[in-house]
């Protein structure tokens, strides 16, 4: 009885594929829209914001 189990041959990352490359599109979008939003008027002087008019640096 081997500790270690046996090896099978199956495919992970080719399968896989289509997941990732569709993770990539929606981790995109959710940057741009992220993006979009810290621009809005709304947002724009949030001291949370990263791009906030009034720093106090």
């Amino acid at each position: 009885m081997s500790v270690i189990p046996k090896k099978f041959p199956t495919p992970v990352a080719k399968p896989m594929g289509p997941f990732f490359a569709a993770g990539l599109v929606v981790l995109y979008g959710v940057n741009s829209f992220a993006n979009l939003l810290m621009g809005t008027a709304e947002f724009k002087n949030d001291p949370r914001n990263p791009n906030a008019k009034n720093s106090k640096h």
